[in-house]
């Protein structure tokens, strides 16, 4: 597998993600998903928790979010030619994708998972990320038979035109997962206008 730094991703935000196909046929006050509270922010600088040893690369076959109900098959996913984040398809409601060219879960480094937050049909599977909480527990079965749990550091939102590529894609030391939907302020012209990413770190295997 040809293998490059997630900084090879472009000021991404997913934007295939987020037009919010669902919210345009009904009423975007009661049906928008769940948006991170502040309590679920990063605090300021302190040690990090400590992590579960690296794991070797091995692609991921399924992720489950047990808190939020979602136990969903991963497809690889590229770069699309503007250097943007490419999106699992959008009548898949169940299907997550992770960044194939980068960090396999489990690996030392920052993996990426995305995903769709509804379709033209209504919620997809990423639709209840904005109400995870600190400390929830991500599992990422492998393809060599293996188990990557993480636990969750922090669940953010950003606008889209200030996301912070370093922070969210950057190098790591230790074994890191990022998980990306659609959030933030929601718009009938744009759709949504920014996005949830729930910082994770390895903490156990099996």
């Amino acid at each position: 597998m040809r293998r490059i730094s997630n900084t090879a991703i472009g000021a991404v935000t997913v934007t295939a993600l987020c037009a919010g196909a669902w919210l345009l046929t009904t009423d975007a006050r009661t049906h928008a998903p769940p948006q991170p509270s502040a309590a679920e922010a990063r605090t300021g600088p302190g040690g990090e928790p400590p992590a579960a040893g690296a794991l070797p690369p091995s692609p991921p076959n399924r992720i489950r979010i047990p808190s939020i109900h979602v136990n969903a098959p991963l497809m690889g996913l590229a770069l699309t030619r503007d250097g943007s984040l490419d999106v699992p398809p959008a009548a898949k409601p169940n299907l997550a994708g992770w960044y194939e060219a980068g960090t396999t879960p489990g690996e030392r480094g920052t993996a990426v998972v995305a995903g769709h937050v509804d379709n033209a049909d209504g919620p997809a599977v990423f639709y209840d990320l904005g109400a995870l909480r600190k400390g929830s527990r991500i599992e990422v079965d492998r393809r060599d038979g293996g188990t990557a749990v993480f636990s969750v550091d922090a669940v953010e939102v950003y606008d889209a035109r200030h996301f912070p590529d370093r922070k969210v894609y950057g190098p790591a030391s230790r074994p890191e997962l990022r998980v990306i939907t659609c959030g933030g302020g929601y718009s009938r012209t744009t759709g949504y206008q920014g996005n949830v990413v729930v910082f994770a770190h390895l903490t156990a295997t099996r």
